[in-house]
Formats: structure tokens, sequence, C-alpha cells
């Protein structure tokens, strides 16, 4: 693994671990599936939906895993435990895992394996767009939980400290 994708993985670590205490933290099943006037998607969608876009572009694309992603699925659904949302986002940890331990060093300036919307940059640059997706998506997730429970704690995201990992 170079130090780029050792650094990367770092981060995604974190803020999947983080997400996982979003989710955990809302009171109960039903309010993660809630959202708030003039927001369009749950708590629990966000997390689907970072969970599909990781496991597919990571996992898929570069561990091989086989994962099929149902992107309308992400935001359509509606029900589900917070432990089967977080298992969700704990099983693209270990894909992403998978997929950024099977990235060769010459990938990361090679096009992206995929097109995306017309456009091949730079793998490295979109593993740097898949971190800021997580991260983008994860403050929302944390502001939705505030917002509907009145609660003002947050979740320990973006702990400095994490970033000591190995």
């Amino acid at each position: 693994m170079t130090p780029f994708t050792a650094d990367l993985l770092i981060l995604l670590r974190r803020d999947l671990r983080c997400f996982i205490r979003e989710v955990e933290s809302f009171p109960d099943d039903t309010s993660l599936w809630r959202a708030v006037p003039g927001i369009r998607n749950s708590a629990g969608n966000l997390a689907l939906h970072v969970t599909g876009n990781l496991r597919h572009f990571l996992g898929a694309v570069f561990g091989a895993t086989g994962y099929v992603r149902q992107r309308d699925q992400e935001f359509a659904q509606r029900e589900g435990t917070r432990a089967e949302v977080a298992a969700l986002l704990a099983t693209a940890l270990r894909e992403l895992e998978t997929g950024l331990a099977a990235l060769a060093p010459d990938q990361l300036e090679a096009p992206f394996p995929q097109e995306l919307y017309g456009l091949r940059p730079p793998t490295s640059r979109f593993l740097l767009h898949l971190a800021t997706h997580l991260a983008f998506h994860l403050g929302q997730a944390g502001y939705l939980r505030r917002a509907l429970t009145g609660e003002a704690g947050a979740t320990q995201g973006m702990s400095i400290a994490e970033l000591g990992e190995a």
C-alpha cells in the first residue's frame, strides 16, 4: 500500500466508524429514517448511500468483491434497524480495505477504471473525492440527528487522535 492509500484508509476508517456512532446514537430505529422539512434524505438513506458508494467504487472496482450497487434503493428505502445500517457501514469498511489493498501504486495516477459522468479523473483524485463525499454526508447525518432529537452532543467525529493510527 502506498503512503497515499495508507493515509486515505486512516481517514475513511475514522469517518466510517464515526458514521456508525451517528447511526447508533439515534434514539430509535424510526428516527433514523426521518428527515426535517426542506431535507429530502434521512440519515439512514445517507448511510446507505455512502455504503453503496464505497462498496462499489472501492470494494467492487478494485477489490473484486462482486458487490452490485442499487443506487436508487439507497434513497428509496425507508426502514431498517440501526444495527442493520451500522452493520452495512462496517461491511463497507471491510470491502474498502480490500479494495485499497488491491490497488497497485501505478493505478493511482491512471484514469479511474470507470467513466463517471463522461469523465475519467486520475484514480487518486477520485479517491479523494470519495473521502470528502463520505465526510460531507457524515456531517449531514450528524446535523439531522441533532435536529431531530434536540440533542446537542457530537459523536466524536473527525477525531484528530485517530490520525495517529498505523
